[in-house]
């Protein structure tokens, strides 16, 4: 019941399971990109090592990002399903874009640039 004591209709389940896909899909990326990271720190053995520690560490750090934002998300939209309210949008996705897009390009041209010189 509710505190004016109507009573509150059930909550679709199709909605938490969709919100639990999400945080599921959340999760798969942020480890793909910590095991990403992991594997450039322990197997990329050649070129410069700034670049292997900064690009490895980089992406663990984003995959990290990425399992917070993606539970807060997951929390957050849990309580706004059971509440009946709108759900808001989430900034996590453009950071996590950002990085993957800029980390991988930056290394490939510093990469690039210490091969040529």
């Amino acid at each position: 019941m509710d505190e004016d004591g109507s009573a509150r209709e059930p909550v679709d389940a199709r909605f938490l399971l969709a919100n639990e896909r999400t945080y599921l899909a959340y999760t798969r990326t942020a480890l793909s990109l910590q095991i990403a990271g992991l594997g450039i720190l322990q197997f990329l053995t050649q070129g410069h090592g700034s670049v292997r520690y900064l690009l490895g560490t980089a992406l663990v750090a984003t995959g990290s990002y990425l399992g917070v934002a993606g539970y807060r998300r997951f929390r957050s939209n849990d309580l706004a399903i059971r509440a009946g309210v709108d759900i808001g949008t989430s900034r996590a996705s453009g950071v996590v874009a950002a990085a993957v897009a800029v980390l991988p390009l930056s290394a490939a041209v510093v990469l690039a640039v210490i091969a040529l010189l």
